[in-house]
């Protein structure tokens, strides 16, 4: 078993665009758009421990902000167990990670999302052939 620690370096930017765009629109009123990038964050940052439970904070702190008591519920327990599921790669890939889904249920990663996610592992296995 291989323990995902750090997010590559083709997925930092990435990750880090869409926690700035999910402040700007939120910052702007666009509450759903914010609440679009956070998803995405997520999808992006699930398999790092770091990354995967910073983002249920930040979901944690939106709930707070929008007064949802159903996202806050939801945001707790996946904040208390996210980062180690990541670390010991226990997670369903394309999640978005609010209260609105099952913690557990995999889901499609959008198109240009998984372009990103997979391009290294693509030339990889490219090289080896």
């Amino acid at each position: 078993m291989r323990f995902k620690v750090h997010m590559p370096k083709h997925l930092s930017p990435v990750f880090s665009a869409e926690l700035t765009q999910a402040q700007l629109r939120f910052k702007e009123g666009q509450i759903q758009q914010s609440w679009t990038h956070l998803e995405r964050a997520h999808i992006v940052g699930q398999p790092y421990p770091y990354a995967h439970s910073l983002v249920h904070w930040k979901m944690l702190i939106f709930g707070f902000r929008t007064k949802n008591s159903k996202e806050i519920m939801g945001q707790v327990p996946r904040l208390l167990v996210g980062g180690v599921k990541s670390f010991v790669g226990e997670i369903p890939e394309g999640n978005t990670g609010g209260a609105n889904v099952p913690p557990l249920k995999r889901m499609p990663i959008p198109e240009d999302l998984y372009q990103i996610i997979h391009a290294k592992e693509e030339r990889r296995t490219a090289r080896r052939t």
